[in-house]
């Protein structure tokens, strides 16, 4: 089994950035691309504007492991496409992305990863999937009422996920 968390979750963080509060932004407040409804289920209890602020990488780690990788299996996916499925999965929830993955290698669309999916990416190209994938992922983002605001933003975001992806590989 490899691990390749460590290095997913800091192209992550990099894509993520700092506090953000924009007031277009479905996911409100939101710091190391942690929403602060996320982040209050994660910790159980009410969190402040300064509780936002102080999160850190060494914070939002188990959260981003637990939620997120291994929802997606990412230890179990092909090196670079973990990456990618795993980014997703923090924009657009892990179920979704696995559904991505899941359309993307021709299998039923459940959104959990198990052996049907595993053998299915295993069965393709790396690169194909990973552009596949990223296809479908910017073509839901597209579809969304507020790609006027964030399309630029996310689209670089896919692009660049991408191609480190894809050297991933």
């Amino acid at each position: 089994m490899k691990d390749n968390f460590k290095s997913a979750l800091a192209h992550v963080l990099k894509s993520e950035g700092g506090f953000v509060n924009h007031p277009k932004d479905p996911g409100n407040m939101t710091n190391l691309g942690c929403t602060k409804a996320t982040w209050e289920d994660f910790v159980g209890h009410p969190v402040s504007e300064a509780d936002m602020r102080a999160l850190t990488p060494e914070l939002v780690y188990p959260l981003y492991k637990r939620k997120y990788w291994d929802k997606v299996s990412g230890d179990l996916l092909p090196s670079g496409l973990d990456y990618a499925v795993f980014d997703a999965a923090i924009n657009s929830g892990p179920g979704r992305a696995a559904k991505w993955l899941q359309e993307a290698v021709g299998v039923t669309a459940d959104g959990s990863i198990g052996k049907a999916t595993l053998a299915a990416v295993e069965a393709m190209d790396t690169q194909i999937l990973i552009a596949k994938y990223n296809d479908r992922r910017l073509q839901f983002l597209e579809s969304l009422p507020t790609f006027a605001t964030f399309g630029k933003g996310w689209s670089r975001r896919v692009s660049e996920v991408q191609s480190a992806a894809s050297a991933l590989a």
